[in-house]
């Protein structure tokens, strides 16, 4: 039985809520790598993160699926600039204070820097840190 990757995630919590929404639509599959970026996670790069693999004659179905689960995903996020739904969670090193951390980490030690992770709008460009309960967003001043 052949299986494929039709998802990767940098961490457990989202990697295992969606494979169970895929199990519970009959789409068997399983998580490949899960305790090597739980354990490590500065590895998740390096391994291509958390694959969610389903089998091969299911990876239409799930592809449909996750498709699904974007859109259910995104109609929830709010942009507080302009209203727009196309808001995703990312990491961003652009502030240059981040990169003289990252630079004075790395002569002073190895230490790991946490990225930067904020909600950025790819509609107006603007970022923000959180969602209000209903799922509206408060902007950051940013």
């Amino acid at each position: 039985m052949n299986f494929v990757i039709v998802r990767s995630f940098d961490n457990y919590i989202d990697a295992n809520i969606t494979l169970g929404r895929l199990q519970s639509e009959g789409v068997q599959g399983f998580l490949r790598d899960e305790y090597t970026v739980t354990i490590d996670p500065i590895l998740s790069n390096a391994i291509g993160g958390i694959k969610l693999t389903v089998r091969e004659q299911d990876a239409p179905k799930a592809m449909e699926l996750l498709e699904g689960f974007d859109r259910e995903k995104r109609a929830f996020f709010k942009c507080p600039n302009c209203g727009s739904n196309d808001v995703e969670f990312i990491s961003t090193s652009r502030k240059a204070s981040n990169w003289f951390s990252a630079i004075l980490s790395f002569l002073i030690g190895s230490y790991a820097i946490a990225p930067n992770k904020v909600y950025h709008c790819f509609n107006c460009g603007h970022e923000f840190k959180e969602l209000n309960n209903n799922g509206d967003s408060q902007s950051d001043g940013q």
